[in-house]
This record gives C-alpha cells, structure tokens and sequence, in this order.
C-alpha cells in the first residue's frame, strides 16, 4: 500500500493535502504545506511528523513538533530544517534551507493519534526535484467523450508538462473528490522529456453533467479545473466489440481497428498494448500445437525406427 493511500485501519480521518505537489529547484530553501483540514482537535496539542522519502528507499523519519518545539533526528543536520505551525488554518510548513542533491526525495507529513492506540495518517506527499530545468504547465488540457449504450464516458486529458508529478480528481460542484465509476492511468512519458495523463470518468446518460470538473494540481498550475459543460464531443461510430479492462468495461471499439479511440492518445496506447498482448498469447498458442505436433511426429518415427516391422509369414 503506498503512502499516500495510507490509512489506520478502522479510522476516517482524511489524508492531510500537502501542496505544492512537486518543487524543482537547483538550490535555495523550499517550503512544503501540509493542510490538516479535518483535525477537529486542538491543532496546537497535535504531534505531527514529517518523513523523507528518496527513491526506492523506504521512509525515515526526519523531525516531529510537539507542544512547540521541534525534535531533528541525529541523521539529520538540525540548522537545515523548521517547522511553522499556523494554528488558524491547520496548515504545518517544513522549511528544508540550502537544498542540495541529497535532498532530492518525496517529504510525507503525518498526524499522529491515540484513540486506544497509536497511529499515524500520512499525508499526499510533496516530491522535491533538484535540477535547474524548472517547471513547464500542461500545454493542453480538455474533457473529451463518448457515449456507449445508456452511459457517457468522459476523458480528461491532460498534455505535455513537467516535472511528471500531477494529482488529479474528479469533483463535484461543491469540489469534493468523485471516487466512484473513476479509472486513473498513469502518467506517461510524451514527447521532449514532458509527460501526459489522463482519467475516465462513467456517468448515467440521464444524469446531468454540469456539475463535475476534472480537477489537476501541478507545480506550474495549482486547482486548475476543466467544465464538462465545455468538452468537445466525439462521434460515436456503431461497435462490435467492448473492450474490457482490468476496471470493467471502459470504452468500445470496431472489429476492423478501433476507429473509435483515434481522439486520445492514451486509449490508443491502451488498445495497442491489450492488442499486442493478445497476439503474442495467438503465437505462443501456435507455436507450442506446432511444437507438440512435432512431438507428436518425431515419438512416431522414433517408435517406428524401433519396432521391427512384421512380415507377412507364409502359410503352411
């Protein structure tokens, strides 16, 4: 389970929104926020932790505050970090100064709890990038859909931005996150060392759309959101075939090529993909009836080689 889908087991606190997503930087100080909005307890009382995460490591704790003051680990150097607290909005900031290349890591904030025992909730993360290349926003971003039997299947899409990490939701008009009929994909590397994503949403045809947005967080563009109202609506042409995924059945394509998903990169990328895995099933399908007809072919030889043939006696 990762960490940002971490939760205590039989608990509903939310996950602390830590923002920005990402920070690329080459050198100076960084600051990460970690927002708890749905502590209902005295913020000031709460013991929170932050973690440094670098990549495939498993998390270390760097610091916690509690009651005000501020406790480093010994493997960290103290006169690198603080923590602020600002009590009236439940937010905790990390400050990291002189950001070097051993910074580099995904930071993870946590609200430590005792309600019978202890545990911790961790929050989204924020990735820190060391590198002077800087950040670039999408240059494209739009809600494509199409229409399958008595449901619509809206697609955001979201092109060519860098650093690769990105949050991304569906939400609704008071702007709480849609979870349910959701596929996320996952981020992919486009052209020019920039990365694209997209995610599917799958609503009733009776059910109105003017209250969902494809909601993104990125380090160049923060709670940006994209209208259903304004998407651009695709033709959809008679299929023969639904296409199922891992998720359930998502889009629907034609027996001569999948027509249908020329509009998005990524449905085409999913189809090529599902549909070199299934030949490559065909062939090994072939070559090993191939393979034991041989078998089959060369035991009869074998066996015949062996077995001395009978001639016919004479009669007496």
């Amino acid at each position: 389970m990762s960490f940002q889908t971490m939760l205590a087991y039989g608990f509903s606190q939310e996950i602390p929104i830590q923002t920005p997503v990402s920070i690329t930087m080459y050198k100076g100080t960084a600051r990460l926020q970690c927002h708890f909005k749905d502590v209902s307890e005295n913020f000031d009382n709460t013991v929170i932790h932050w973690y440094q995460q670098k990549e495939k490591r498993e998390p270390v704790r760097m610091l916690y505050i509690s009651s005000g003051t501020t406790i480093v680990e010994n493997s960290f150097q103290r006169n690198r970090y603080m923590v602020q607290k600002l009590s009236n909005q439940k937010i905790c900031i990390l400050i990291i100064k002189n950001i070097g290349p051993d910074d580099a890591a995904t930071y993870y904030c946590t609200l430590s709890t005792v309600s019978g025992y202890y545990y911790e909730v961790f929050g989204s993360g924020t990735k820190l990038i060391v590198s002077d290349k800087g950040n670039s926003k999408p240059e494209n971003s739009e809600i494509l859909q199409t229409k399958h039997k008595d449901q619509l299947l809206y697609v955001c899409l979201i092109e060519n931005f860098y650093p690769e990490v990105i949050r991304v939701q569906w939400v609704d008009g008071a702007d709480k996150e849609v979870t349910k009929n959701v596929v996320k994909g996952d981020v992919w590397k486009s052209t020019n060392d920039k990365y694209s994503v997209s995610t599917w949403l799958t609503l009733p045809v009776n059910m109105t759309n003017k209250n969902y947005f494809c909601k993104y967080d990125h380090e160049s563009q923060e709670n940006f959101k994209l209208p259903i109202q304004d998407i651009v609506f695709v033709y959809t042409l008679p299929t023969t075939i639904l296409l199922n995924t891992p998720h359930g059945p998502v889009f629907s394509c034609l027996l001569g090529g999948c027509t249908i998903l020329m509009f998005n990169k990524i449905f085409l990328s999913y189809v090529t993909d599902y549909l070199m895995h299934r030949a490559a099933h065909l062939v090994y399908l072939v070559l090993l009836l191939k393979s034991s007809m041989y078998y089959v072919i060369v035991l009869f030889f074998i066996y015949r080689t062996r077995t001395p043939a009978k001639l016919p006696g004479k009669k007496t």
